[in-house]
């Protein structure tokens, strides 16, 4: 059997890879509004990107998932509230764009990046708990506080940061699916 670290060490690579990649695509569009060539290499990306862009969301929100499953049902560390409300807004993403994907639809591409992208906003608050256990703030339980760290690669690596990475490269999956708007 793999060990919890090997898994928790693979999840935190995908984590990183899908920061790189939000990260790479957030710059190019900041860069593409004045620069040419990063204008073309983002049209060019995205063209790539756009048929596959449901489809490797589904597989993100999927991966998201199981990881979490595998980080409290396997590897035994008991979910805090925070990360509870993380699973309410991940693992109804996996099943929505798997349909999306199969069906080559996303008609609820807003609300799908939303629910993303407030997701992303509550890991983001769960990572200033980590980081300054004082905001806790009676919202996490004394018995289970939601500053514990049961994982942590790299330093910095820790599972907030994990569905961080999951919640961003889903919002921008789903942005990149969308048919660009043709030029004049």
């Amino acid at each position: 059997m793999v060990s919890t670290r090997t898994v928790t060490l693979f999840l935190a690579l995908l984590a990183l890879a899908s920061l790189a990649a939000v990260t790479t695509t957030l710059a190019l569009s900041a860069l593409g509004s004045f620069m040419p060539a990063a204008r073309r290499v983002r049209a060019s990306l995205r063209a790539e990107i756009q048929p596959f862009a449901v489809g490797f969301a589904a597989v993100v929100a999927s991966v998201a998932t199981a990881g979490s499953l595998y980080l409290s049902e396997i590897a035994g560390f008991p979910p805090c509230v925070l990360c509870w409300v993380q699973r309410g807004f991940m693992y109804p993403l996996a099943p929505l764009l798997a349909v999306a994907a199969a069906r080559g639809d996303l008609r609820h591409r807003t609300a799908v990046a939303g629910w993303a992208l407030t997701g992303a906003g509550v890991s983001t608050w769960h990572l200033a708990v980590e980081r300054v256990p004082g905001l806790e703030s009676g919202v996490c339980l004394v018995d289970n506080p939601c500053s514990i760290r049961w994982v942590e690669h790299f330093g910095f690596v820790t599972i907030p940061l994990m569905a961080f990475a999951a919640f961003t490269l889903i919002a921008v999956l789903v942005a990149l699916s969308a048919r660009p708007k043709e030029s004049p």
